[in-house]
């Protein structure tokens, strides 16, 4: 007898099957919605609408720019499912409720991501908002459009979107998830990583401080790559946020607004409860990134193996299904991942300064630290088996194929974990 589980993959599902007798546990966040709940359309723009008419700790963004010539909101990438064409429109018109002919550019958070297209942008923020408004890509490496506002607790210079720094009114949108260094997503993460150079960000991503005890999901205090996030965004003047809380399903369930400090600790500390759960030791984990937007590359798919490896038993067998429709993602990443052993990379990671940090090496360490470990098993849809065994991962080309290897290797008694979502769970150990 098996026991069927649905996993995000993509834009659609898989469907995992796992013998009864050694399922253990499946860990979900505490449920954001259940079926008698309301998450329509008008139902989650009126949660933003409450959320802008009720900020925390702030004065309403309509008051706040009722006297400024030129506002900048920063927003996030195609990367990330934060539901712009809801939110975006809503906060603009709350900007422009009290000043109606203010001057609004908005900068897309890049952080060290390839610029959107613009049938991107379409997708993502509406053809409406993509007509009307001015929406810049920004560049981490054009250093002509960059500003440094002094020197962080990490010891980098603070280099900020010329854009941003220059509006008299910088405002963030974004969404909060568990985040597997920086504790969470959203908040001050808009400027840093979003809005910064590639100096920065890769100083504010240094080994050093991947490796720091506190650097990891769902902590805040004490982590610093989070207090370096709050330095520049402090040093940047985010004067505003608007984030919002997401289902499974990507449907908005909670909005906050106002101070970027105090709405977003209180946006995590809801979330926080929702996502927090014991994690059940096995030998056998399987999990996912959530799906698309978060799976379409492997650069991306740490966030979810966070989840998993405290599930993992000693010399426990991983199974991380993920898509990869646009590959490995960044090409520093791709490159460093099959340079060598997962000894050999975290050797040499390890070995580099923080003021020479590698773009995307994070994601690296990350991964080569797991394979020291575990044994881990891809089951992509467009990463071949020989560049997947290059990078030291086991290939499946299904999650049944993928099952029998790890029962292969561990026995047919092993015992198994299943997270569905690894982006939408803290696992406590």
């Amino acid at each position: 007898m098996h026991t069927t589980i649905e996993l995000p993959y993509d834009t659609t599902h898989l469907t995992l099957r796992v013998p009864r007798k050694n399922l253990v546990g499946m860990l979900v966040p505490n449920k954001h919605t259940t079926d008698a709940v309301d998450t329509s359309l008008e139902q989650q723009r009126a949660l933003v609408q409450q959320a802008l008419a009720h900020p925390i700790d702030s004065p309403r963004l309509s008051t706040l720019a009722a006297d400024k010539q030129k506002v900048v909101v920063i927003t996030s990438d195609h990367t990330r499912p934060v539901p712009s064409a809801i939110t975006l429109p809503l906060l603009l018109a709350e900007i422009r409720s009290g000043n109606p002919n203010v001057d609004i550019t908005i900068i897309v958070a890049t952080g060290l991501h390839r610029g959107m297209t613009h049938e991107e942008m379409v997708a993502k923020f509406g053809a409406s908002v993509v007509a009307q408004e001015k929406i810049v890509n920004h560049d981490s490496t054009d250093r002509s459009n960059l500003v440094n506002l002094g020197t962080l607790p990490s010891g980098s210079k603070c280099e900020i979107n010329k854009l941003a720094v220059e509006a008299d009114l910088l405002v963030a949108e974004g969404f909060i998830e568990p985040h597997f260094f920086a504790g969470f997503s959203g908040g001050r993460k808009s400027v840093l990583p979003g809005i910064a150079s590639q100096d920065c960000v890769n100083i504010n991503h240094s080994a050093q401080a991947i490796q720091h005890p506190d650097s990891i999901t769902g902590v805040l205090d004490g982590n610093p790559i989070h207090e370096d996030m709050v330095v520049a965004a402090e040093f940047a003047h985010l004067a505003f946020i608007l984030n919002v809380l997401l289902d499974e399903n990507k449907k908005i369930t909670s909005a906050y607004s106002g101070n970027f400090l105090k709405a977003h600790r209180n946006g995590c500390d809801e979330l926080l409860n929702l996502c927090a759960v014991d994690a059940i030791p096995a030998d056998i984990v399987v999990t996912t990134n959530g799906g698309y937007p978060l799976d379409q590359n492997l650069y991306q798919c740490p966030k979810g193996l966070s989840s998993a490896l405290n599930c993992a038993k000693k010399d426990a067998v991983i199974i991380l299904a993920v898509a990869c429709r646009d590959g490995l993602g960044g090409e520093n990443f791709g490159r460093m991942m099959q340079e060598g052993t997962p000894a050999e990379l975290m050797e040499r990671i390890m070995s580099i300064p923080p003021e020479q940090t590698i773009s995307e090496q994070w994601c690296v360490q990350r991964f080569a630290e797991a394979l020291l470990n575990y044994t881990i098993i891809l089951v992509p849809v467009n990463l071949s088996k020989e560049l997947v065994e290059k990078m030291n991962f086991v290939y499946a080309s299904s999650l049944d194929e993928a099952m029998e290897k790890a029962f292969a290797l561990k026995g047919t008694d092993a015992t198994v974990t299943v997270i569905p979502d690894g982006v939408a769970v803290i696992t406590r150990r």
